[in-house]
C-alpha cells in the first residue's frame, strides 16, 4: 500500500509502499480516507514527542478518518506501530475508534478531531468552566486557539478574550466570536512589549478573569501570569491551562511572588494530563457539536502523494491529507 513512511528520527516522511496490515483480534483494519498534519502528530510520528514510540521504520501520522471492514465511517487515534493514519490503511484497537455523525465530512472531522479534542479537554476537563466566566486564550490565533474561543462562547462563557501577535488575525478571531481581542509584540527588537502587554492585561483582569488556556508559553504566558499577580484581588482564582508551546520556550522565569500573591491555579492538559477515555470523549463531543455550533476551522486539502511538500507547511490552515 502507499504511505507516508518515516525512515530515522527527526526527519520527515517520504512517499512510498509500506507493508499492509493483517486483521488481529480486538483490532480494526482501516480503510483511511483523510488525516490532518497536526504538530501532535508531526512530533510523534518523528520521534520528537514525549509519547512516541520511537520505531523505525514506520508510517506517519496518529489519526484519522476511513471505514472499517464492515463499512462503519469512523475517527481513529493511535494506530498500532509501525502502522500510521498516513497511509492507505492502518491497525487501530477498536477501543480507539468513534463513530463520526452524519453530515460531518471527512475532511472537516479530520481537521476538527485534534484543535477540538485539545481546546475541550482545556476548558471542559482541567479548567471545569462555568457559565458567566471570563476566559483569555493565549494565542487564540491558532487552529487550536480559534476552536477554543468558539467552544467557550459556546459552553456559556461571558466574556472572551483572544491574544496573539498577528493583528489581521485577531480581527478573524473577533468575527467567531472573542469579545476582546488583544495583540502583543514580544519580539527581541520591541523591549517595552512585555510591558506594554502586561499593561493591557492588567486593565482587562481589573475586571476579573477566571481561566487562561495557553497555546503558547514563553514569554507571553509568563506576562499573563504576572498580570494576573497584579490585578486579581481577594484571593480569587485563576484556573491556568497550559495546552501547547507553540512560542518554541521550553521554560519560562517566573519569580516566586506571582504566585505567592494570587490563587492561580497552574495545571497542564494533554496526554497522560487528561485520562485518554476523556479525550476520546472531548472529539466526540466536538462532533457532535461541530453544526449546531457552527465551528470554523480553515483546511487546505492534498493528496498523499504530496507528503513530502505538506509536512513543511504551516498548521494555518489546517493541511488534510487524502487518500488515495
Amino acid at each position: 500500500m502507499k504511505a507516508a513512511i518515516m525512515t530515522a528520527p527527526g526527519k520527515g516522511p517520504v512517499y512510498g509502499d509500506f507493508n499492509e496490515p493483517l486483521a488481529i483480534g480486538g483490532h480494526e483494519v482501516i480503510a483511511v480516507s483523510a488525516s490532518a498534519l497536526s504538530n501532535f502528530s508531526k512530533s510523534r510520528s518523528s520521534g520528537t514527542h514525549y509519547s512516541s514510540e520511537a520505531a523505525f521504520p514506520c508510517v506517519a501520522g496518529v489519526d484519522g478518518i476511513g471505514r472499517t471492514a464492515d463499512g462503519r465511517r469512523v475517527y481513529f487515534v493511535l494506530p498500532e506501530a509501525p502502522f500510521g493514519g498516513l497511509a492507505e490503511k492502518c491497525l487501530v484497537d477498536a477501543r480507539r475508534c468513534i463513530t463520526v455523525p452524519d453530515g460531518l465530512d471527512d475532511v472537516t472531522a479530520a481537521a476538527l478531531a485534534n484543535p477540538g479534542m485539545s481546546a475541550w479537554a482545556a476548558l471542559v476537563e482541567r479548567a471545569r468552566l462555568q457559565r458567566g466566566e471570563t476566559v483569555l486564550v493565549n494565542g487564540a490565533t491558532g487552529s487550536a486557539g480559534r476552536l477554543a474561543v468558539q467552544l467557550a462562547k459556546y459552553l456559556g462563557a461571558g466574556k472572551v478574550i483572544g491574544t496573539g501577535r498577528n493583528r489581521a488575525e485577531l480581527e478573524e478571531v473577533g468575527a467567531l466570536g472573542a469579545d476582546i481581542v488583544m495583540p502583543f509584540d514580544l519580539s527581541a527588537g520591541n523591549e517595552a512589549g512585555a510591558k506594554e502587554y502586561e499593561r493591557a492585561l492588567i486593565a482587562e483582569f481589573e475586571h476579573g478573569v477566571d481561566v487562561v488556556i495557553d497555546y503558547l508559553w514563553g514569554e507571553s504566558a509568563r506576562t499573563v501570569i504576572v498580570a494576573i499577580a497584579k490585578a486579581v484581588e481577594d484571593a480569587h482564582p485563576v484556573r491556568f491551562v497550559h495546552v501547547g508551546g507553540a512560542s518554541r520556550a521550553e521554560s519560562i522565569e517566573l519569580q516566586g511572588a506571582a504566585l505567592r500573591s494570587s490563587a492561580i491555579q497552574l495545571m497542564g492538559s494533554g496526554v497522560k494530563s487528561v485520562p485518554f477515555a476523556k479525550l476520546l470523549e472531548a472529539i466526540a463531543k466536538v462532533f457532535e457539536i461541530a453544526r449546531p455550533a457552527n465551528l470554523k476551522i480553515a483546511t487546505k486539502t492534498l493528496p498523499l502523494s504530496a507528503i513530502e511538500e505538506a509536512w513543511k507547511l504551516p498548521g494555518k490552515p489546517r493541511v488534510v491529507i487524502r487518500t488515495p
